[in-house]
């Protein structure tokens, strides 16, 4: 009876599993890695966007997100919106085309991918370029696709069969019989490098050739009409809505104007103007002449900047009379698009917005506010416009800190325009988030950024900047790269993304953020702990600071890495916001590799890679140092920044582990025929292990030797009011863990509420536990007599939780790299373990706690939650330590996106996928955030069945796509996608302590 009841449980224990946990990959936050192509369609109000890796995502209003992903792993370098169809279609770079609907399905609309792809076929023998694509134009008709090639001839696809209809081709010749001998005999046409529609005729098109040529071609009579014979390259061409006039853009960095008249039919240009002339210029690639109502016309050209001079920036101007523009990006230009207020029956463009696809950002300018302000952008936010360094996630911010952090940001953003986002295409249908969450970044340039988290769209709320604190050699001059209306030509900076760090010891590298009381504790590359609180007005401070030495006068240790911040003597105006009032500075000044804060006991702890201390923020004092450096660890002594690194004492050690692990694996030597059949299984094993992966049920642990590097490493830190002397009083407690395996407790007495700021607050140390096989403490976190873990600070005074269970006997878990353990406290006993290592070979990388919540059932549970170097997410449940869930989420090559992950207190995870996308993920089934939309499309395409990709499902189908999101190189091999090399910007890999890198190496 006994199995037949337990039996019954692990039913029911297997059902609510089910109901609580859930993996899906929701929604990619952040701008677009390496943008490839840019697309628009006005009717439907969609912009598209195609990557290097075949990725293509739409968007509209806020909300409104649909991503797909091409078979091949190619670059879109083209995206062309088919009129009144909801269809487009995409050009890769190895020629083929693809032919993709936005169809409705359960109420939703999705982005699917047609069933056939179609590639151009020449004549046997024929050269590539016959069938080379270069220029595509969907027929305002729908019903047919012209295709312009390298050799000159345009093909004409029927759609949506992709049919060549071959009466139809234009060649080079029939369009060189209308060209007069002397031109035709003077030059080739070279390839077609533009098409266009006429705008008040669509039985006419034009065709701009590579040489120069532009033709105006009758689509019924099959002849060119109008000839208009360019001297110079040309890049791209342009027809005023009226038909009136062609513009021409070309290689020169001229345009020119040619009128369209049945009178003329080989025109003169109007006007051939090279606007940053005399000198050389570089090529005008794109041009757009928009026509007002006022009668001055907007012109938008991309390029055409003095070679010599300017020849480096990527500019894009804007003139309109005698106003003119030269808006000068940080990064490469991808393409541009103009809104305009006028329709398509319209006489007049009226443009209202610029939008810049750079390869970096995405900007839209206003061009209805005199000064043309930048316009905010609701998505595609440049995440990495400085390096992110770490990041931090906080659920459930009260409204209070929430209005005041926003109107913090609202005064820091005054330069943007009150225009509300011109792309406003389709509806947003997922309901209102629950909770509103904050997601903070920090960057290499010293700032934190605050991201409203709580929705699809990851927005920008606020900045905090940390550099008017020190003295660096950082220019804060924000003019040094305006002109005055004198200079020439009239470049003006515009973006936000500034790759490049005037002073990398400003890194951000630990974040914590207390929601009740609005304190904000920050930690940096060169070992500054800044405490910040939340001011709703400008003030005019004197930052305090000490000096704390964690190697406590040891002798014989010489700091050999970068030199510490120098805070200024004087006061600083500081904006509303968060405003820091001290400064703690670590010596040696090491990377701060762990920071907690505890509002309500105004404490704040820091650790790094020579040992951890206590703060008092309130007294501004200092409470407790402690170093944890192991003698023989001189590595700790070098620093991030320091040039050098004894990488071959580093190798040394990896050779004589690996040796040690050969000599303790050795069997004794015995006879010479089973010699043989050893050394024979031993080859077919390590053949067998090139065709497969072996998952080990058991594995042996070794203990790592104490003078293995960065021991003294604090790798976690944890404030908790727990039974720490006896089982009668409990008190506040701080818990260190450190890269050795070790773990120190020290009891703390806190002065009562009226006398805090009389007494001092005293720390004694209490416990010290050495783990025995000496593997890096991840977490450690304290259970209370019903085995959940203890509040947030304050979380209990603000009725946001119950109250800890502190009758009952406590428990300390400890998260190694290599297994659970919970201990019974006081009296430090080992009640339950679970060997991670042993099982599957993996280590921690990640942990956190995180409550899940059933779907079905008024039911919630606290699990802890595992991200290994595997890639993969254990759920292991509390207090009895049984594995519950194991999903795979990270490619374990993908060492970059496993350092950056951070959990959410609900079941919800971020982590980068490239330097500017964090990807989401969802553990928990009731609590998904993923984009909800309707797009308006024709009835042919509603209540369709989405056809499924070889099975895949929508968390695949993003698994493929952060696959290929490019920060790894990849190779494709028999059509298996195996892993390259690691570009030189790739995050941590904590396994390689001896050989990190300083950027972000303690990131989250």
């Amino acid at each position: 009876m006994k199995r037949f009841r337990r039996h019954g449980q692990d039913l029911q224990r297997d059902k609510l599993r089910h109901e609580l946990f859930q993996f899906n990959k929701t929604v990619e936050h952040g701008f677009t890695h390496q943008p490839s192509a840019l697309g628009y369609n006005s009717t439907l109000g969609l912009m598209a966007i195609g990557t290097r890796s075949g990725a293509l995502k739409l968007y509209g209003t806020p909300g409104v997100e649909f991503m797909g992903l091409h078979e091949e792993n190619n670059s879109v370098i083209q995206i062309h919106f088919l009129p009144e169809q909801g269809q487009l279609i995409t050009l890769l770079d190895d020629n083929s085309l693809h032919l993709w609907s936005l169809k409705q399905h359960e109420g939703l609309t999705i982005l699917e991918e047609e069933e056939k792809e179609f590639k151009l076929k020449g004549q046997p023998g024929a050269p590539p370029s016959v069938t080379s694509v270069t220029a595509a134009l969907p027929h305002s008709s729908g019903e047919v696709l012209y295709l312009g090639t390298e050799s000159g001839t345009i093909f004409v696809l029927e759609l949506p069969t992709c049919q060549v209809v071959e009466d139809k081709t234009v060649s080079p010749e029939e369009v060189l019989q209308r060209v007069p001998e002397e031109y035709k005999n003077r030059r080739s046409l070279g390839l077609v490098e533009a098409l266009k529609e006429h705008p008040r005729n669509p039985n006419q098109i034009l065709i701009g050739y590579n040489r120069g040529l532009i033709v105006l071609y009758d689509l019924q009579g099959c002849q060119a009409t109008h000839c208009f014979m360019g001297s110079q390259h040309l890049e791209n061409l342009y027809c005023q809505k009226d038909g009136r006039q062609i513009i021409s853009c070309h290689s020169d960095g001229s345009y020119c104007q040619w009128p369209v008249s049945s009178d003329n039919r080989q025109p003169e240009p109007l006007e051939n103007k090279v606007p940053y002339g005399p000198f050389p210029c570089k090529a005008i690639t794109k041009i757009q002449w928009l026509i007002t109502k006022h009668g001055t016309p907007f012109v938008v050209f991309q390029g055409g900047m003095p070679r010599a001079s300017y020849g480096d920036r990527h500019s894009i101007t804007v003139i309109h009379g005698s106003k003119q523009v030269a808006f000068d990006f940080t990064s490469r230009l991808i393409d541009f698009i103009v809104i305009c207020d006028g329709g398509p029956e319209s006489e007049y463009d009226d443009p209202r917005a610029l939008i810049v696809l750079a390869e970096e950002e995405l900007v839209g300018i206003d061009l209805k506010t005199d000064g043309w302000p930048m316009i905010q952008a609701p998505y595609l936010a440049s995440l990495h416009c400085s390096a992110i360094t770490c990041s931090h996630h906080v659920s459930s911010i009260p409204l209070k800190l929430w209005e005041r952090i926003i109107s913090a940001g609202n005064k820091q953003n005054t330069q943007y325009s009150k225009m509300r986002w011109p792309i406003s295409g389709g509806k947003n249908v997922a309901p209102d988030p629950p909770q509103r969450d904050l997601l903070l970044t920090g960057h290499e340039d010293g700032t934190v950024r605050f991201w409203d988290a709580s929705g699809v769209c990851l927005r920008s709320l606020y900045k905090v900047s940390t550099s008017g604190v020190f003295h660096t050699d950082a220019d804060h001059n924000d003019n040094m790269n305006q002109v005055g209306e004198e200079e020439w030509p009239p470049l003006r900076k515009i973006g936000c993304f500034d790759p490049y760090s005037d002073d990398p010891r400003l890194g951000i590298q630990k974040i914590h953020l207390c929601k009740y009381s609005g304190f904000l504790a920050v930690g940096g590359t060169a070992g500054q702990v800044l405490v910040m609180e939340l001011n709703d007005e400008a003030a005019d401070l004197m930052v305090d600071g000490m000096i704390v030495d964690l190697l406590q006068d040891q002798p014989g240790f010489r700091w050999k890495g970068h030199e510490r911040l120098n805070r200024k003597d004087e006061s600083v105006i500081f904006p509303p916001g968060f405003q820091p009032f001290v400064v703690v500075q670590c010596e040696p000044p090491a990377v701060i590799t762990s920071l907690v804060l505890h509002s309500e006991w105004k404490l704040v702890a820091f650790g790094t890679s020579h040992g951890f201390g206590i703060f008092d923020y309130q007294q501004k004092q200092q409470i407790l140092l402690r170093c944890t450096l192991n003698p023989t660890d001189q590595l700790a002594l070098e620093g991030p920044l320091s040039r050098v690194k004894s990488i071959k004492k580093s190798l040394r050690q990896s050779f004589r582990r690996i040796r040690r692990s050969r000599v303790s694996g050795r069997k004794p030597p015995t006879s010479s025929s089973a010699s043989k059949v050893d050394d024979a299984n031993a080859r077919f094993d390590q053949d067998a292990l090139h065709e497969m992966e072996l998952a080990p049920v058991q594995r042996k642990i070794e203990a790592r030797s104490a003078d293995d590097s960065f021991t003294g490493f604090v790798r976690t830190l944890y404030f908790a009011d727990t039974y720490l002397k006896d089982g009668s009083h409990y008190g506040p407690s701080l818990w260190a863990g450190t890269n050795g395996g070790c773990i120190y407790a020290y009891s703390l007495r806190i002065p009562s509420v009226e006398r805090r700021m009389e007494e001092t607050v005293f720390a004694e140390p209490a416990k010290e536990i050495q783990l025995m096989h000496r593997a890096p403490v991840v977490g450690i976190f304290i259970l209370d007599g019903r085995g959940i873990p203890l509040p947030e600070p304050l979380e209990v005074a603000h009725d946001l939780s119950k109250s800890p269970e502190m009758h009952g006997s406590h428990h300390l878990l400890v998260v190694s790299e290599e297994q659970f353990k919970i201990f019974t406290l006081p009296k430090v006993s080992t009640k339950v373990k679970l060997k991670l290592t042993a099982l599957d070979g993996s280590r921690v990388r990640k942990v956190s706690i995180s409550n899940f919540s059933s779907r079905t059932e008024e039911y919630s549970e606290s699990d802890l939650v595992v991200l290994t170097n595997l890639g993969d997410i254990h759920i292991v449940s509390l207090p009895l330590l049984r594995p519950q869930q194991r999903f795979s989420c990270i490619r374990k090559e993908d060492v970059s996106g496993i350092a950056s992950c951070v959990f959410t207190r609900y079941g919800q995870g971020f982590y980068l996928i490239s330097p500017s996308e964090f990807e989401r993920f969802s553990l928990s089934a009731k609590w998904v955030v993923e984009p909800q939309c309707v797009a308006e499309v024709p009835e042919g395409n509603r209540n369709s069945r989405p056809r499924q990709i070889k099975g895949m499902n929508r968390t695949a189908l993003k698994s493929r796509a952060s696959e290929r999101s490019g920060w790894m190189s990849r190779e494709v091999v028999d059509g298996e996608r195996k892993t390259g090399k690691m570009m030189e910007h790739a995050l941590l890999n904590d396994e390689g302590r001896g050989t990190q890198r300083k950027r972000l190496q303690d990131i989250g």
